[in-house]
């Protein structure tokens, strides 16, 4: 899977490398994301969801089942693609 939030979509962005001589070289920029395990109490199930620090942030504030839905709206993430743990 690629390294893309599944909660708020964001992802590695390419910028330049800047040296003290203004020579500039490409690279990118990577997002913060880990690995973490929910329990989606809607379905009575764990979940394991590829989140960053901003979604779990947005997790914490609106809650999971709010999230998830946002971000099956805005189309960064689809039902079929969201892991279930223990199936």
């Amino acid at each position: 899977m690629s390294k893309v939030c599944q909660i708020t979509g964001k992802k590695a962005m390419i910028g330049n490398n800047v040296s003290h001589s203004k020579h500039r070289t490409k690279r990118s920029f990577d997002v913060n994301l880990f690995t973490k395990k929910f329990f989606y109490v809607e379905e009575n199930c764990w979940i394991s969801l590829k989140i960053s620090a901003a979604g779990l942030r947005m997790i914490n504030k609106v809650g999971l089942d709010a999230a998830l839905k946002q971000a099956v709206s805005k189309g960064f993430v689809e039902w079929k693609d969201i892991k279930v743990i223990g199936e």
